[in-house]
């Protein structure tokens, strides 16, 4: 019978040390790794297309001016145009929270082409 008690409280400080590795594991997981599971439904499609799109600033000392690069253009260009614009919508609101801006190379230039399956659009948020 005493051996019995010895032997669960040795394991009981194990179990709590693997559940709280397991748990620092995955609270370390980033958004990229949880945007990876979501539904279709939350999905966003453009011209039936998913496209990658990252807006970022263009220095830190503009944050106003920004630049919005889309990857996979080749699916369908007036969608991965469509794409940019959305994105740089988002990154407008969240910057200075509203969505008007300026375009240098806009969704709507004529002579954008892609290089490398992927457009490149610049412009400035407007507060």
């Amino acid at each position: 019978m005493l051996n019995m008690k010895i032997s669960r409280q040795r394991k009981t400080p194990a179990i709590i040390t693997g559940l709280l590795i397991a748990t620092t594991a995955l609270s370390a997981c980033g958004d990229n790794w949880r945007a990876s599971f979501k539904s279709k439904r939350e999905r966003v499609l453009f011209e039936g297309y998913q496209y990658k799109a990252k807006a970022n600033k263009v220095s830190k000392e503009e944050r106003d001016h920004f630049e919005v690069v889309v990857s996979r253009a080749n699916q369908n260009l007036t969608g991965a145009r469509q794409a940019g614009g959305f994105e740089a919508v988002k990154y407008c609101i969240k910057e200075y929270g509203t969505s008007k801006m300026d375009w240098v190379i806009g969704p709507e230039t004529e002579t954008i082409i892609p290089v490398d399956d992927k457009i490149r659009l610049e412009g400035y948020c407007r507060p």
